[in-house]
C-alpha cells in the first residue's frame, strides 16, 4: 500500500508538470497568432457577417503587441521572470502616469456600447473582448460634442495588437454592434466617423492614409474637436501629430473606439470642454508663443487667482506641446506659429498641425 501510494503521488506529479508545460506551450503559439486564435479566422472589411468557410492567417505584426511608444516607462518596470516570447502579453502594474484628479466632462456612454464591452472605475475604462474576440466591439462617449472647444485624452492601458485599436468620432449613426462578428476598423468605415489606428493609419470613408508612427500600451491619445474652426486635431503622448479632418463646423459627434483584441482596454484620463470665446483664443495663442519646454502657467507674471482660473478651465490648452517645425527648401529646419497648434518635432509626426485648411490638404497631399 505504502509503494502504491507513493507511485501514485510520483505520476500525479509527472502528469502535471506534462500539463504545465502543455499549457505553456499552447500561450506561446497563441501569441504567435492573433488573439489567441479566434481572430485567424477573418480579417474582411465587407459589410456582412463574417465568412467562416474561409481561414485566413493575418500579418504577423497586427498579432505582436506593439511597443515602445508608451508616455512613461513603466512598462518597462514589469516583472522580468516571464518568456520573452510572451512578451506584450505579460501583465504589468497598473499605471497612473499622466493621469491628474480632475473632474471630466464625460465618460463611456454604458447605453450606448457593444455586447462584447465592459466598463469600470466609474466609467472612465472600458474593456473589449474581456474572454476572447471574434468580431470588432466598440462604444461611444456619455455626450454629444456641439459647439465649442473639446479636448480629451484615452490611454492604452492593455497590450495594444490586433487588427485594429482606434480612438476616433462618430455621430450617432454609426452603428457600434455592427461588425460584432468581423474584424475590422470600425470608425473611419463610413462618412459618419473617422478614426486613428494604432498602426498609424487615419480612416474615413473606408479610406486610410500614413499619419503617425504607431502607438501601443501606456500611450495617451489626445484629441482635438475644434467646431468653431471645423477641425479635428490628434496628440499623441501630448504631443500634436496633425489635423485629421476639416469642415466639421454644424456637425455633432460622439467621442468613439473600438478594438478588435482580446483582454484589450482603455482608459479616458482627461475630457473636458470650453466655449470659443476670447479668453480660450487667447490662451491658445499664448501657448503657441512659449517654448514647448516650458510650462506656460509657471512662467507668467499672474495673480494666484487668475493662475487658478486658468488651470481650471483652459489647463489643457496652456500645457499641451504645440511647437511646429518645418523644413526649408535649403534642408535646415525653421520654427513656425500656425494659428492655434503646432505639429510635433518627434519621430514621423513632425507634419505640420494646424487648423488652417489649405495647409491640412498640402498635407493630405503628399500622403496620398
Amino acid at each position: 500500500m505504502s509503494r502504491r501510494s507513493r507511485n501514485s503521488r510520483a505520476w500525479r506529479y509527472v502528469w502535471g508538470e506534462i500539463r504545465r508545460d502543455a499549457d505553456a506551450r499552447a500561450l506561446v503559439l497563441a501569441s504567435e497568432s492573433e488573439e489567441w486564435g479566434y481572430e485567424r479566422l477573418e480579417n474582411s472589411d465587407s459589410d456582412s457577417e463574417a465568412d467562416f468557410s474561409a481561414v485566413m492567417v493575418p500579418p504577423v505584426a497586427s498579432a505582436v503587441p506593439v511597443t515602445g511608444e508608451s508616455y512613461c516607462g513603466c512598462d518597462s518596470q514589469a516583472e522580468t521572470n516571464y518568456n520573452p516570447r510572451l512578451r506584450g502579453f505579460h501583465q504589468v502594474r497598473d499605471c497612473h502616469c499622466g493621469e491628474d484628479d480632475q473632474e471630466f466632462d464625460w465618460v463611456w456612454d454604458a447605453n450606448s456600447r457593444s455586447t462584447a464591452t465592459m466598463v469600470s472605475c466609474d466609467n472612465r475604462k472600458v474593456n473589449f473582448h474581456s474572454e476572447y474576440s471574434c468580431g470588432t466591439a466598440a462604444i461611444r462617449g456619455s455626450k454629444e460634442l456641439a459647439e465649442g472647444q473639446h479636448f480629451w485624452e484615452i490611454k492604452m492601458t492593455s497590450p495594444v495588437y490586433g487588427t485594429d485599436m482606434m480612438v476616433g468620432i462618430g455621430t450617432s449613426d454609426v452603428n457600434l454592434d455592427k461588425y460584432r462578428h468581423t474584424f475590422c476598423s470600425l470608425l473611419g468605415k463610413d462618412t459618419d466617423s473617422w478614426g486613428l489606428s494604432y498602426t498609424g493609419l487615419l480612416h474615413h470613408k473606408g479610406d486610410k492614409m500614413n499619419f503617425s508612427s504607431r502607438f501601443g500600451q501606456g500611450s495617451i491619445i489626445g484629441v482635438h474637436l475644434d467646431t468653431w474652426h471645423g477641425t479635428l486635431t490628434f496628440f499623441k503622448n501630448r504631443k500634436c501629430i496633425g489635423v485629421a479632418a476639416t469642415e466639421l463646423q454644424n456637425k455633432r459627434f460622439y467621442p468613439m473606439a473600438c478594438s478588435t483584441a482580446a483582454k484589450s482596454s482603455m482608459k479616458v484620463i482627461r475630457s473636458c470642454s470650453a466655449p470659443t470665446s476670447l479668453l480660450y483664443l487667447c490662451c491658445a495663442r499664448l501657448r503657441q508663443l512659449m517654448p514647448d519646454c516650458i510650462d506656460t502657467l509657471d512662467v507668467l507674471p499672474l495673480p494666484p487667482g487668475l493662475r487658478q482660473l486658468l488651470h481650471n478651465k483652459l489647463g489643457w490648452v496652456l500645457s499641451l506641446n504645440s511647437g511646429a517645425t518645418e523644413e526649408s527648401p535649403d534642408g535646415s529646419s525653421r520654427s513656425h506659429a500656425p494659428p492655434l497648434a503646432g505639429p510635433s518635432s518627434s519621430e514621423s509626426d513632425s507634419e505640420g498641425c494646424t487648423s488652417d485648411p489649405e495647409a491640412c490638404q498640402r498635407k493630405r497631399c503628399r500622403w496620398t
